[in-house]
């Protein structure tokens, strides 16, 4: 069995999908449908020089949704199958849930676009500049990173899980100094090394109610249909097929960590053994190497790779 995986924030590069945009109209028009709902050409930052434009998270989660789309357009195209023929489970990882939705005809492409800008920018809005911070965590496990959190809380300053992403590598996220302060704790419980990422929102932590709330108001208004393929929600590590619950679940988001892990360790206990990494990068197939060794993981978002792909169906 199969499952899709779609990448999140931190796997985008300058040119991706260039090749494809080049060579196939299948991902010329999802470009090009972006840049229409957008109203502004996003393809033009994506294949331009100034890494610093992708970077701003209004601009990187869509262009993130728009290489994953276009990847997996081309390889239906290739293939001449469609994605319920292709993959058994469809899951993102973080703003990649909206690529998988869209991948899985819960929502139009366009829509998923429109979405994931108000994210960005609620994201961005949320708190000022400064006041937040995530951190990797290497070497400990989740349980312990757990107690990390609950120790360099206060009342008024509070970190807690981001992103559980495999074991030993668990990122934390919420106030500056909290996160500050469960460097040294983990430190002293073991962990093997603490890292600050360079991002400049603290995401998937109550600092984000604001966008929580800007993102379930964008949802309310939105039409989530069934997806064709089972969509794995990093809220609950496990299947969502209802419009309110994958409605729901993605305002949660927002505020609560994603549980990759778990939902890596769902799908495999289904039978799934072969992940494929549709769009940029390839973070993702690193992490299933180290959740499980009951299942390969291939980065598919090249014609190359594509090809390959393709000669293994």
């Amino acid at each position: 069995m199969r499952a899709f995986l779609f990448p999140g924030q931190g796997s985008q590069k300058l040119k991706m999908g260039q090749d494809l945009y080049e060579n196939f109209p299948e991902a010329k028009e999802v470009f090009d449908e972006v840049d229409s709902a957008l109203s502004y050409k996003l393809s033009n930052i994506i294949f331009g020089d100034d890494a610093e434009a992708l970077n701003k998270t209004e601009n990187t989660q869509v262009a993130l949704l728009t290489m994953s789309i276009a990847t997996l357009r081309v390889i239906e195209a290739v293939s001449g199958k469609k994605i319920n023929d292709l993959c058994d489970f469809v899951c993102g990882h973080s703003l990649g849930e909206y690529s998988a939705l869209v991948a899985s005809k819960a929502m139009p492409l366009s829509t998923g676009a429109r979405l994931l800008k108000i994210r960005a920018e609620a994201m961005a809005n949320a708190v000022p500049s400064g006041t937040g911070a995530m951190m990797a965590i290497i070497g400990l496990d989740i349980e312990n990173v757990r107690k990390v959190c609950e120790s360099a809380s206060t009342e008024t300053a509070k970190v807690s899980v981001a992103n559980d992403n495999c074991p030993g590598q668990i990122v934390v996220s919420g106030h500056k100094e909290a996160v500050e302060k469960a460097s040294e704790i983990a430190r002293e419980m073991g962990a093997k090394k603490c890292v600050i990422l360079p991002v400049s929102v603290p995401a998937h932590c109550p600092l984000m109610e604001p966008a929580k709330i800007t993102i379930e108001n964008a949802l309310a208004e939105t039409n989530i249909n069934t997806p064709i393929v089972p969509f794995v929600s990093n809220r609950i590590a496990n299947i969502d097929t209802e419009s309110s619950d994958i409605k729901q679940h993605l305002a949660e988001q927002m505020v609560n960590g994603v549980r990759f892990r778990e939902c890596v360790d769902f799908m495999v206990s289904k039978g799934v053994d072969n992940f494929a990494e549709i769009g940029a990068g390839n973070v993702l197939s690193g992490l299933i190497k180290r959740c499980t060794d009951k299942a390969t993981s291939t980065p598919i978002g090249t014609v190359e790779a594509i090809n390959e792909f393709v000669k293994t169906l």
